[in-house]
């Protein structure tokens, strides 16, 4: 093998090594994408515990009891990770063909 096939193949795979650590990032971020977002309902829910009608239920009506707005944000984050999240990953490592 000669000297500058060598080094056109080791270019190559530079690049594509290139690429697909930068494909195992991006799928990296989707697939924090869910828990990061169930923190954020998490933290919202500390933060402002008022706006978790469940701990006050005095006076309150089905519609405040079931709407919390902070535990959809965490149910939300959930379910992206555990429904959508591997398939995103997954079209995100495969890459453009």
């Amino acid at each position: 093998m000669s000297a500058d096939i060598a080094h056109k193949l080791e270019r190559n795979l530079e690049i594509h090594d290139a690429a697909a650590r930068g494909r195992l990032r991006r799928a990296r971020i989707v697939l924090t994408l869910g828990p990061l977002t169930s923190a954020v309902g998490v933290g919202w829910a500390v933060l402002q515990p008022w706006r978790l009608t469940l701990l006050h239920p005095h006076g309150q009506g089905f519609y405040w009891l079931f709407a919390e707005p902070p535990l959809y944000v965490a149910l939300v984050g959930v379910l992206f990770r555990w429904l959508l999240a591997p398939g995103i990953a997954a079209d995100v490592l495969e890459g453009p063909e």
